[in-house]
């Protein structure tokens, strides 16, 4: 990750829910958008990397056979392994991304408020990750904040416009708002949900 180690580490010393995904209506309300935004009711294998405290993994794990969690800091994974601890096929890891990537492939990667804080030569990596191990037809959510924010290097909208330009990649949903955006991509070609249950040819 581009932004230092320490920088997340006196993040949670000050707090443990830094930006209140437990709190607030913004962060609720973004939880619930995200979820609707996927187009499968289930999904095989998925990776969320930086997890933070778990919030959105927990959400995330009733949809998913295996997820993979993954942050940097030690005192988020404390957290988001105690907000899975009922869920075995949740396996939660410390993994400082692009670097570090859990082997294997995905049907499923969701980037949620973690691009921004990446380079652009690591935030190509991401993306050369995302493409690497995504199977065909598979999902890339992509949700960030889009205010900007002095201390990272990127902006919310500057990560979607690179993800936009994902080799392969089938956009098939939008949502933005004044305060953030939310992209979802296929690996090539994918059924919609109605086709998915026989409605439409």
């Amino acid at each position: 990750m581009t932004l230092p180690a320490d920088y997340f580490t006196r993040m949670y010393a000050e707090s443990t829910d830094p930006w209140g995904f437990r709190s607030r209506w913004y962060e609720k309300r973004k939880r619930a958008v995200t979820l609707s935004a996927l187009q499968q009711p289930r999904y095989e294998r998925a990776f969320e990397p930086g997890c933070s405290i778990g919030v959105l993994t927990k959400a995330l794990a009733p949809r998913c056979d295996e997820l993979i969690a993954t942050d940097l800091d030690s005192a988020a994974l404390d957290s988001a392994r105690a907000a899975v601890a009922d869920q075995p096929h949740v396996h939660v890891a410390r993994m400082s991304v692009p670097e570090d990537w859990p082997d294997g492939s995905f049907d499923l990667i969701v980037v949620s408020e973690l691009a921004y804080y990446l380079q652009p030569a690591d935030l190509d990596r991401l993306v050369e990750r995302v493409v690497q191990s995504l199977r065909a037809g598979g999902t890339l959510l992509a949700c960030h904040w889009r205010h900007h924010v002095d201390a990272y290097p990127a902006s919310g909208d500057s990560v979607h416009e690179r993800l936009m330009a994902v080799p392969r990649r089938v956009a098939t949903l939008a949502h933005l708002e004044a305060d953030f955006r939310l992209d979802l991509f296929t690996a090539g070609e994918s059924p919609t949900p109605a086709q998915r249950e026989g409605l439409v040819g």
